[in-house]
């Protein structure tokens, strides 16, 4: 797999691992459901603090990261000279980042940011990028590196506008990308609704009770690796023996297809000696050919056969028939009530998902006509993604929130279908309060659009700010983070799972049991925690193995050995993320 280098790589590939572990400051909850989260401050750190509680279980990621334009008259500073940005850079790449162009430093900032949210992905996942022609290939480079190029899933095209100005330079942009990756080798989105036009042509000619249906092809193809389902099936009113065309095989297997041809009348098996047929239908030599394979062949006399079947003509068809009255080829009924919905396709319409403009003046309506965002991705975008990506109760997340599009579709897709969907925002700059949560407020709230108000639709949210690290430099616990904390992240660490207050508690220091594993972490912050007889004596949950965190221990290598303890030093062996 070719391997996208750059200045700073090497500062940066690993990154992830050291950046320090900050705590959420919830400052207020709006609304009626405040598991939702908008979260201000550096997305690298707080994508770090979300570890604990959310590794492995967000369903949908989707980020709208800088398009490294060099553009610097956006809101969003778009060619990533962001101060805080800077800072980072200077911080972890070195002098070193004094001489990097805009490209190695895009990459640089991008990289930790995507292998976070690639740990932050559930298995069943899926992130979508959204990108333009400036960093599209290098991001392709470094995503196949990160989630594997086997999980690469689409470059979807989104037609963004619906008119192009006249003085356009070169060849002018009509589309944007969105790159899909899933977290495991073929992820499928969900299918989108049918629509009118694709269900008009269903018809029901012959009052099948099933109600409307068209006409597929009745073969599938590969019949080379499929031989045993190729094979004659004679035609009861021709009597004349059909084969699947070349290189395909028939779309069900022989028990059920004679099945099928029963409802017509009665058939058999019977070998008519046709191995040169078969082998020519599937692209092999005679001597290569699947022996033995029977045909389906008319039971009863041609003329019984013929008149049962000119009777079924004039009546209800069964599933399977020869088309143009038994004179054409073997077709297949697909009814209306069992076609899935829409195929998911890499051209996004600005039709049917929105564009830039219908976004820019949606916000500015929310906003009360003030421009407070520049470039704004259309609700219904979001709405796309969260349809295709997400089930009922999905976790999605948006580490580059913006004017906070993502929880608007959240919002709007939960009113449509009744679902639970949870979002979690994060926004670096200083708007995430006044662009980012006043929208979402205003979404929920309702508001003037200047020509009619627009009802509010339920939902809530928390807000939070980055906190206090908690570690200190010299590694030690930071006195000023809240045990509850901290027990979240001992257990993370231990068991990679979100912890939960366990409902039986052994002790004040009982953490709960994993792998049946019981976990302790005996800590005082103003005093030392000692793990001796008197600790051991007092446990009354059964497990197999017991993991205790004190500060020292005075139980003998034998003893803990016996009883199957191990011990942690705090904070020695707190594993850092």
């Amino acid at each position: 797999m070719p391997i996208l280098n750059w200045i700073g790589k090497e500062k940066v590939i690993n990154h992830h691992n050291e950046v320090p572990y900050r705590v959420l400051e919830k400052k207020y909850s709006y609304g009626d459901d405040s598991e939702n989260m908008i979260i201000h401050g550096d997305n690298l750190e707080a994508l770090k603090s979300l570890l604990p509680l959310y590794e492995g279980r967000v369903k949908c990621i989707y980020i709208d990261p800088p398009y490294n334009t060099g553009n610097e008259g956006w809101v969003y500073n778009d060619n990533v000279k962001d101060p805080q940005i800077v800072k980072w850079l200077g911080e972890v790449v070195g002098k070193e980042g004094d001489d990097l162009s805009r490209h190695d430093k895009w990459l640089c900032m991008m990289y930790p940011r995507l292998r976070l949210l690639h740990k932050l992905l559930s298995e069943d996942g899926a992130i979508f990028i959204s990108i333009d022609d400036n960093e599209l290939y290098s991001l392709k480079m470094i995503c196949d590196e990160i989630f594997g190029p086997s999980n690469f899933v689409s470059n979807i095209s989104w037609h963004r506008t619906y008119s192009m100005r006249n003085d356009s330079k070169g060849i002018a942009a009509e589309v944007e990308h969105i790159l899909v990756y899933g977290k495991t080798v073929n992820w499928q989105p969900n299918k989108l609704e049918r629509t009118a036009e694709m269900d008009a042509k269903f018809k029901n000619p012959d009052h099948d009770p099933a109600g409307k249906w068209r006409n597929i092809v009745a073969s599938a193809p590969n019949a080379s690796t499929h031989q045993g389902m190729v094979y004659a099936i004679q035609n009861p009113i021709t009597g004349e023996f059909a084969y699947p065309p070349q290189g395909r095989c028939w779309s069900l297997g022989q028990d059920q297809m004679l099945e099928a041809m029963n409802k017509w009348c009665e058939y058999e098996l019977r070998d008519i000696h046709d191995d040169q047929k078969r082998a020519e239908i599937c692209g092999v030599s005679e001597e290569n050919i699947k022996k033995g394979v029977l045909s389906i062949v008319l039971k009863d006399s041609r003329e019984e056969a013929s008149k049962k079947a000119k009777a079924i003509y004039a009546s209800v068809l069964p599933e399977f028939y020869f088309s143009q009255n038994g004179k054409g080829v073997l077709s297949r009924k697909a009814y209306l009530s069992k076609v899935a919905g829409r195929p998911v396709t890499n051209f996004w319409d600005f039709e049917e998902v929105g564009h830039t403009g219908e976004a820019s003046r949606l916000l500015k309506k929310i906003f009360g006509g003030n421009v407070v965002f520049d470039t704004p991705k259309p609700e219904r975008l979001l709405e796309r993604v969260i349809s295709i990506a997400t089930d009922r109760d999905s976790i999605i997340l948006d580490s580059f929130a913006g004017s906070g599009t993502t929880a608007h579709a959240v919002i709007s897709k939960n009113m449509q279908d009744g679902g639970n969907r949870k979002y979690i925002l994060i926004e670096m700059l200083p708007y995430a309060e006044s662009v980012t949560a006043e929208r979402v407020r205003r979404v929920i709230d309702g508001y003037d659009s200047g020509k009619n108000k627009v009802d509010g639709m339920p939902g809530g949210f928390s807000y939070y700010e980055l906190g206090e690290r908690i570690f200190l430099e010299e590694k030690m616990i930071n006195p000023n983070i809240d045990e509850k904390t901290i027990r979240e992240y001992i257990w993370y660490m231990e068991t990679k799972t979100a912890f939960v207050e366990p409902e039986s508690k052994d002790n004040n220091y009982f953490l709960g049991i994993n792998n049946n594993t019981a976990y302790y972490f005996f800590y005082n912050k103003d005093g030392h925690t000692v793990l001796d007889n008197d600790f051991i004596g007092g446990i009354r949950i059964k497990a197999d193995m017991y993991v205790i965190y004190a500060d020292t221990c005075v139980i003998s290598q034998d003893k803990m050995n016996r009883f199957n303890i191990s011990f942690k030093k705090i904070p020695r062996d707190i594993a850092c993320l």
